[in-house]
């Protein structure tokens, strides 16, 4: 049976923040995720994780104004300062939450600068993250992400993610594979997931269309499952969806897949 991390960025959002990790542990999770920590006190999460006996499986370096409609600024020109900058600041998250692996949103593409400049500052920017978080022990991994739900957004397949992973040519840098996005770019999830399974170290999940929990759209997650599995696929799997109604009234899918 996959480990099962719950995206506290999407469910639980009926409270606050602070008080998702209850709830997601009162559902039997052993492991949580979320976009970011940073405007939460450390000392804070490290009380709810301990409090819950629950894992910090993962979380985002700083991915620029996200309120503001920002992606990510790993590939965007003249913001490596800042990028290198919040690598500092997710080291020391990760540490006092004793997080081992981190993302990287790669960052939409700018207007009028071209794919292969965009490349070139991805690549720079995550072979120095990956060596300056090699140092304290922690992974990283960065995320394709599909068209429709963020336009622009520089990293969009598996087969695109894969020969950047050549040219930035690091051991510590690995794939975050979300199954609904790669549904909607290219489908064949779960060949993908075998053939790359060296290559990916952390798996996200949510049916398609709508991104809701498994069981409302077209993947047939109890065949997924299997597969995780059989693969022997030992990462966490992230339970990022938007519950079809409340958070409560979406969980039955753990029982029916057997998950929890």
């Amino acid at each position: 049976m996959p480990k099962l991390a719950a995206n506290l960025s999407m469910l639980f959002t009926e409270m606050d923040f602070l008080d998702r990790f209850k709830a997601a542990a009162d559902t039997g999770f052993k492991g949580v995720e979320y976009l970011f920590p940073y405007d939460f006190n450390i000392n804070d999460i490290t009380k709810v994780l301990s409090d819950n006996d629950l894992k910090q499986v993962l979380f985002n370096l700083p991915a620029g104004d996200f309120a503001g409609g920002e992606r990510g600024i790993a590939c965007i020109p003249d913001r490596e300062e800042e990028f290198r900058g919040g690598i500092e600041q997710a080291i020391s998250y990760a540490q006092a939450l004793k997080c081992s692996q981190l993302n990287c949103l790669a960052g939409k593409i700018p207007k009028n600068v071209s794919y292969e400049r965009v490349e070139a500052i991805f690549i720079e920017n995550i072979r120095y993250a990956a060596a300056r978080l090699e140092k304290e022990n922690i992974s990283l991994v960065i995320e394709m992400i599909n068209t429709i739900d963020i336009p622009g957004f520089f990293l969009n397949t598996t087969v695109q993610a894969l020969q950047i992973l050549k040219k930035i040519n690091h051991s510590n840098v690995k794939l975050q594979f979300d199954i609904y996005h790669m549904q909607i770019m290219e489908g064949d999830v779960c060949r993908t997931i075998k053939n790359n399974l060296d290559t990916i170290q952390h798996i996200q999940l949510a049916d398609n269309p709508g991104r809701h929990e498994p069981g409302t759209g077209e993947l047939n997650y109890h065949f997924i499952f299997s597969w995780l599995d059989d693969t022997g696929y030992k990462g966490w799997v992230g339970c990022e969806h938007s519950p079809l109604s409340s958070t409560e009234a979406g969980m039955g899918w753990l029982k029916t897949y057997n998950q929890i």
